[in-house]
């Protein structure tokens, strides 16, 4: 068979395998190793070897099996104009965590099964990044878990409604009046139950959380039984209403109340910053970091960026001289804050920052970029609620810019305008789009794409500020307000780094990180505050804004093991690092560099040098 039409008949047979049901894994790794084999290789060759590897099947079914369960449990929400009904994400049910640890502990003893030695790289890599994602998975529902049992006192009410909901799931008839009787008991129970918890004094905040939430979980889980029968039974339509509203209207108070006792039971007191948060403590900082691939302890982190900072200001101090302002870089700092475009030019800053870093990287071969994605990056403008809590343009399918709107008082408009200056700009454009978070979007989607999962803040962010810092070795930054701009950014990530771990060992409170922020990197102190609301109270892991730097600087030592040695050109190793998907940069180095890995494997690179 002609290698061209071999590779359309296994392409074929494989999309057919990926659509049957069951758990036949062997039958990918067969057709794969029959790839292979037919060469004299030990991996798939062509597109396989691009899009796949031995372990793509079980992944991809892993995913769709978790995801099949978790849509079964949830509840609907009528879509009046489509046949495809919305679900609503709340907070998992019992029977529906169990039957989720059921799914997790199945594929767990598959894996253990498996040859891992007759794996080849790719295989072994997605093996143990599927292990970490079911045990992260297993970890988080078992928290959950233990959350929900501390506050089931409060929920007797609870097996009634998961009772009624899995009447809705098969359609079952219902009598209207027995209904109503029992939407009367249930008013009963959540009566009882919130008198319960308003003599409560105060609940720890996640505990209080879990409550409200499964509160509104079950709203939402009445209402979808609710809508299933109303209108369409006519007895269930006159008994059933009334109660029903009756009910809803507890549980919206029930939620509510929970959320109020929720306290934070940390050592740190409120220090007048408005801003709440929860120290996670030094073992929980630790266990992250295990789960992120980063070998280091909170400590040796802060130390990381203090030696990284001290970088930063001795450059800052060379461009401040250049500038006419000697020693005193905030000066410096201050020129440039003060050379934002004239009001309505933000957009169009934008397209000429973007189009000088993509004909610096042109120019000097650094990745391909297909010309789809040069095409079709978007643009919008960042509302000023959102503002609060990103000061700055971010980027993705598109490049949000946070600019000055009617709306916005005179200083909070004069701080926005000042914090996205040309040359602050200048430094992140390419971040933000490409060969940063856009091109990320563009290709994820084309090459491995069944490794969405394994996605982590430190491939994300860390290959877009990658690009940062090879941008400025590469000598894009040539005027002194250029590296003024791209210094600010670096310090940010250090300051990142310092304050997050400061606060969760309990170190430092929000305000101190605010005034840190101001102090030792720069910022308007509107646009800091906005930084660490969004790292405390944004939604986002502790760990999230320390994966900038660090992600970046994995990405510049495996820069420097394979493109410095002269083992792969710049455009190689790019191009060869995008197409394995975002996963952790311990295990993309694993597979360019061949190395040898155990099932049993344990993170150990250490990419950074302390001393």
């Amino acid at each position: 068979m002609d290698k061209p039409l071999r590779k359309r008949t296994l392409i074929r047979k494989y999309k057919k395998y990926l659509n049957k049901e069951g758990k036949a894994h062997i039958a990918l790794w067969v057709l794969l190793a029959l790839a292979g084999n037919a060469h004299g290789q030990s991996q798939p060759p062509g597109i396989l070897f691009d899009q796949s590897s031995e372990l793509a099947g079980p992944i991809i079914q892993y995913e769709q099996d978790i995801d099949a369960v978790r849509d079964f449990y949830l509840p609907y929400e009528v879509n009046e104009r489509s046949e495809y009904q919305y679900k609503v994400y709340v907070l998992n049910s019992p029977e529906q965590r169990r039957r989720l640890m059921q799914i997790d502990s199945a594929y767990l003893a598959d894996l253990k099964k498996t040859d891992f030695k007759s794996l080849s790289i790719y295989g072994q890599a997605d093996y143990l990044m599927l292990k970490k994602e079911i045990a992260k998975h297993v970890k988080s529902l078992t928290d959950e878990n233990a959350r929900y049992n501390q506050v089931m006192m409060y929920l007797s009410f609870a097996d009634d409604i998961y009772l009624l909901e899995k009447k809705r799931r098969r359609g079952e008839y219902v009598n209207g009046e027995e209904i109503a009787k029992v939407f009367d008991r249930l008013s009963a129970k959540i009566a009882a139950d919130s008198a319960k918890l308003n003599n409560v004094k105060s609940l720890d905040k996640p505990l209080a959380n879990t409550l409200s939430d499964a509160a509104s979980a079950l709203k939402a889980r009445l209402k979808s039984f609710f809508d299933f029968y109303n209108t369409y039974d006519p007895a269930f339509t006159w008994w059933v209403p009334l109660p029903f509203k009756k009910i809803s209207g507890q549980l919206n108070s029930f939620s509510e109340v929970a959320t109020s006792k929720g306290t934070i039971n940390t050592i740190q007191k409120d220090d007048g910053s408005g801003i709440k948060g929860k120290p996670i403590g030094r073992d929980a900082l630790i266990a992250q970091l295990n789960e992120e691939f980063i070998p280091y302890t909170p400590e040796e982190l802060i130390e990381l960026a203090n030696k990284e900072f001290a970088w930063c200001d001795k450059e800052m101090l060379k461009a401040s001289r250049e500038m006419g302002f000697g020693d005193d870089w905030k000066k410096a700092l201050e020129k440039v804050k003060n050379s934002y475009v004239p009001l309505g030019h933000q957009p169009e800053l934008i397209v000429k920052l973007y189009n000088d870093a993509i004909d610096f990287i042109k120019a000097r071969d650094l990745i391909t970029v297909p010309p789809l994605a040069e095409e079709t990056w978007g643009m919008v403008m960042m509302s000023p609620k959102r503002q609060l809590v990103n000061p700055f343009f971010t980027g993705g399918k598109e490049i949000s810019i946070s600019y000055p709107t009617n709306s916005m008082a005179y200083d909070d408009r004069l701080m926005s305008m000042r914090g996205n200056n040309p040359y602050f700009s200048r430094g992140t454009v390419q971040h933000e789009l490409i060969p940063g978070h856009n091109l990320q979007y563009f290709m994820n989607s084309r090459y491995k794409p069944y490794r969405h999962e394994f996605s982590t803040p430190f491939s994300v962010e860390g290959w877009a500020l990658y690009w940062e810092m090879l941008l400025w070795d590469q000598g894009f930054a040539q005027k002194p307000e250029e590296r003024v701009g791209m210094l600010f950014w670096r310090m940010h990530r250090c300051a990142r780094i310092i304050f997050s771990m400061s606060y969760h060992l309990n170190r430092w409170t929000p305000q101190q990180c605010i005034d840190f922020l101001v102090d030792r990197v720069g910022h308007e102190r509107a646009n800091a505050t906005g930084e660490v609301r969004r790292s405390f109270e944004g939604g986002y892991s502790p760990l999230y804004q320390v994966a900038y730097l660090l992600g970046g600087l994995q990405y510049m030592a495996l820069k420097r093991e394979m493109v410095d040695s002269g083992k792969m050109t710049y455009k190689q190793f790019h191009d060869a690092a995008i197409k394995e998907n975002l996963i952790p940069v311990e295990m993309l180095r694993a597979i360019l560099t061949k190395q040898p890995l155990t099932a049993g494997f344990e993170t150990s690179w250490r990419f950074y040098k302390l001393k």
